[in-house]
């Protein structure tokens, strides 16, 4: 009797060496399959439901959480024209388990061997091609590990299969799914190896370019509100949306809502969408694989795949492309991604926390930010009142501020006085709490020694004007009326005239060309007696 295998002993040795799983599936068919006697080779692994759309055995199949899928194939083809016998795309690409003999193998996890089909067989589903291809017999092994299914081996052969050959072929199937298990937890443990590293390398870039606030420091009412309502979402995985203007603290918020959760144990992934280039979007998000587009050199994993278990922070929502908000949209819905330039789906777990200084309901009303995806990120919205609304806190923090920038510059820490709190009381802060950070530093840096001297002149000049003292002199509105066109005209006068363009009067008053011309027709200022 013909046998199946040229040399059996050395097939197994080469499967133990093999770590690569596709390389080892498809080393397994292609030496079965080149055997003369081999019409086909084939190897389904059972994995999670997926492509059921359309599966042709779909109204066939009990339960779509798991199915076999066909992995590898080889075999040679007698036919005129040969067919590839390579294919995984065919019909038989996806067994229900427990459906057909393939699917029946699975299920029971014992083997199927006809060593001669002369009799026909009535789960035979193409006797056209069996005669076709001068099938005789055939022979369907379970992929056994450990007591668990992994997948079937199936071989078509066109010669009676001798009892020999079944012996070979049982053990070369018990030896494959070792091979299997051991190949697919190595592919596992360099998964994580790699995650691990792009984890470690993403982590090492933000303690590099770390600029935050450190601890949520304040005991005003404004603060406890916010605490609460951490305390109350944190444990939960409801997706937050924090308000607030440019540093306020939005970023804090969402490391004390990661910090209180279930998620702790995982990694917090910042993306800032407003620095990231438009065609950059979707693989910062999603990633790519190597030659999905010019430049893409190697795999790259995205922020989900990175948080993935953990939680994601998307400061600066707002500045995602409308084009591109659908696709984000799917993945909260659905937890699922796909890479630039891959086909294959996967799944995510990831919390989501976003922030943003914009109104988004309004950007929504005007069509710039789509309501649905609103609605999904504003579950829970967390509000983040600006410094100026919780002048309690100015001192806690600037006294933070300092032992924090004394030890960075390794110098004695300068003395904080309550004069120099009163005097940081009566600053608006337009830059909130980073604004503060930024100033104290100046201070400490300008400060040798003694009392801590802060001058906020330099930044009043360039911020919202500070709170009035009760015995100021206030201006009538006609009063401001003729200072500002008084302005308008020492402004016309340093520029001869000129509005538009650099060294322009628009420039020099900071604001646009346009907005000027419209003052001046208001205040009646004509330009032709400064040209």
């Amino acid at each position: 009797m013909t046998p199946l295998f040229a040399n059996p002993k050395r097939l197994l040795l080469d499967l133990a060496q093999e770590r690569d799983p596709t390389s080892l599936l498809n080393l397994l068919v292609t030496r079965i399959g080149s055997s003369q006697a081999v019409a086909l080779a084939r190897l389904w692994l059972i994995k999670p439901g997926e492509g059921c759309e359309t599966c042709p055995m779909q109204s066939e199949c009990p339960d779509r959480t798991e199915c076999l899928h066909l992995a590898a194939s080889s075999g040679r083809s007698i036919c005129d024209p040969p067919e590839d016998l390579s294919r995984l795309d065919g019909h038989f690409r996806r067994f229900p388990i427990g459906v057909r003999k393939v699917g029946r193998i699975a299920k029971t996890g014992e083997a199927l061997e006809v060593p001669d089909l002369s009799e026909a067989p009535e789960w035979i589903a193409d006797h056209q091609w069996v005669e076709r291809e001068g099938v005789t017999g055939f022979a369907g092994q379970p992929l056994i590990h450990h007591g668990v299914v992994l997948g079937v081996l199936g071989v078509f052969s066109r010669v009676k299969i001798g009892a020999a050959c079944l012996d070979w072929l049982r053990m070369i199937a018990d030896h494959a799914a070792v091979a299997i298990a051991h190949s697919q937890a190595w592919e596992e443990v360099e998964r994580l190896r790699t995650r691990l590293e792009d984890e470690n390398e993403y982590l090492q870039a933000e303690v590099a370019s770390e600029q935050g606030f450190g601890e949520m420091l304040g005991a005003s009412p404004a603060l406890r509100n916010v605490t609460q309502q951490i305390e109350l979402v944190a444990p939960t995985d409801s997706t937050v949306l924090v308000l607030g203007e440019s540093g306020a603290g939005k970023e804090l918020v969402a490391r004390e809502l990661h910090r209180c959760s279930a998620r702790a144990a995982r990694p917090l992934i910042k993306v800032n969408c407003a620095a990231i280039p438009r065609e950059l979007f979707e693989s910062e998000f999603f990633g790519h694989v190597k030659g999905a587009f010019t430049g893409a050199l190697r795999d790259r994993v995205g922020r989900f795949e990175l948080a993935d278990g953990g939680t994601l922070f998307l400061d600066e929502v707002g500045e995602v492309p409308l084009d591109l908000q659908s696709k984000l949209l799917r993945v909260l819905q659905e937890g699922e991604i796909e890479r630039i330039g891959e086909e294959k789906t996967r799944r995510v777990d990831v919390r989501v926390i976003a922030a943003t200084n914009r109104d988004l309901r309004e950007e929504a009303r005007h069509r710039r930010f789509r309501e649905d995806l609103y609605y999904r990120l504003s579950v829970f919205p967390i509000e983040l009142p600006p410094l100026r609304e919780r002048t309690e806190d100015i001192g806690l923090l600037a006294d933070h501020f300092l032992q924090q920038a004394a030890r960075r510059f390794g110098v004695a820490p300068p003395r904080l006085t309550k004069a120099v709190v009163r005097h940081l009381e009566q600053y608006t802060w337009p830059g909130n709490v980073r604004e503060l950070q930024h100033v104290v530093e100046r201070a400490v840096i300008l400060s040798r020694g003694g009392p801590l001297k802060v001058n906020l002149d330099e930044v009043q000049s360039d911020a919202k004007p500070a709170i009035a003292a009760p015995h100021a002199e206030l201006m009538t509105d006609a009063q401001v009326r003729e200072f500002e066109k008084a302005n308008l005209y020492r402004a016309l006068e340093a520029t001869e005239g000129k509005v538009y363009g650099p060294d322009g009067a628009a420039e020099l008053l900071g604001v646009k060309p346009t907005t000027l011309n419209s003052r001046l027709k208001a205040m009646g200022i004509r330009r032709k007696g400064f040209s």
